[in-house]
């Protein structure tokens, strides 16, 4: 009886926990030009891979909103693509937990 019951609470535990988490779908542009690269292109590529390694951080922008991220390295390789982010969202930013390629999204849309 008490293994079910652990079994059962550590299983609440976990749906719980993945409720928290929010997945804000954007594109992955860089602090200096932040909104600038709202819909994903190959411009917006070259631009925040250069602005990136000049320093600049990556960001997610979705909805016209910039979202600052805590893990730069999970976005490596996604700079100026289309990008579904999950994580813990607090105000303007992302503790992310997982980054996906995302389908292309009109800029209405974003």
């Amino acid at each position: 009886m008490t293994k079910k019951l652990l079994m059962l609470v550590a299983t609440l535990l976990v749906f719980g926990c993945l409720a928290w988490a929010k997945v804000i779908t954007g594109v992955v542009s860089d602090e200096h030009c932040g909104a600038k690269h709202a819909k994903a292109s190959d411009e917006a590529t070259a631009c925040v891979k250069k602005c990136a390694g000049g320093g600049a951080k990556l960001v997610v922008v979705s909805h016209g909103k910039v979202y600052m991220t805590d893990d730069q390295d999970k976005l490596q390789g996604h700079e100026g693509h289309m990008v579904k982010v999950t994580g813990d969202v607090t105000g303007d930013k992302i503790a992310i937990s997982n980054v996906e390629m995302a389908g292309a999204m009109s800029k209405e849309k974003m």
